[in-house]
């Protein structure tokens, strides 16, 4: 895995034509799900994509469900959200770098490029947006990680795509 600056994954996509243009992942690293979203061929678009569970004894098994993805979809590489306090990483962007450096040890996604986001308040956003539905506990849980990654993949994407209009 390579760590790449946001706005050079995102012209490392543009660059592409239509036919081989490939898509991005969106992740909402949490303690027990990783919720999971993809772009649209044209990457404007953000979808929810499915939840993962998530056990320290496991990544083996995450790492060969994210390898299924990237061939699956096409992926050019993975948003991961991480929260940023104004002046440090908070306690959680600890753990989601913690997370990928987990992943990066597999040695299964050696050109797989990654950046992160900002994802503050996503999962809030996502609370809200799911309560008045008075889902169960667990499908709360569940479609809240989901849609957070929507949240943090949709947040990057427009912001890319204004950003690219604009140079």
């Amino acid at each position: 895995m390579k760590y790449v600056k946001p706005i050079a994954l995102f012209h490392d996509l543009i660059k592409a034509k239509a036919p081989e243009r490939r898509r991005l992942l969106g992740l909402d690293v949490g303690k027990i799900y990783i919720g999971l979203a993809v772009s649209d061929s044209n990457n404007k678009i953000a979808s929810p994509l499915s939840v993962l569970v998530r056990k320290n004894n496991n990544i083996d098994l995450m790492a060969k469900d994210f390898q299924t993805l990237i061939s699956e979809l096409s992926l050019e590489g993975f948003v991961i959200g991480c929260c940023y306090d104004r002046r440090r990483y908070s306690p959680d962007a600890v753990h989601t770098k913690l997370f990928i450096e987990e992943l990066h040890k597999t040695k299964k996604f050696e050109d797989l490029k990654y950046t992160y986001w900002d994802e503050h308040l996503t999962s809030k956003c996502a609370e809200a947006l799911l309560k008045p539905f008075n889902l169960p506990p667990v499908l709360a849980k569940t479609m809240t990680d989901k849609f957070a990654a929507v949240g943090i993949l949709q947040d990057y994407l427009d912001d890319m795509n204004r950003n690219s209009k604009l140079s």
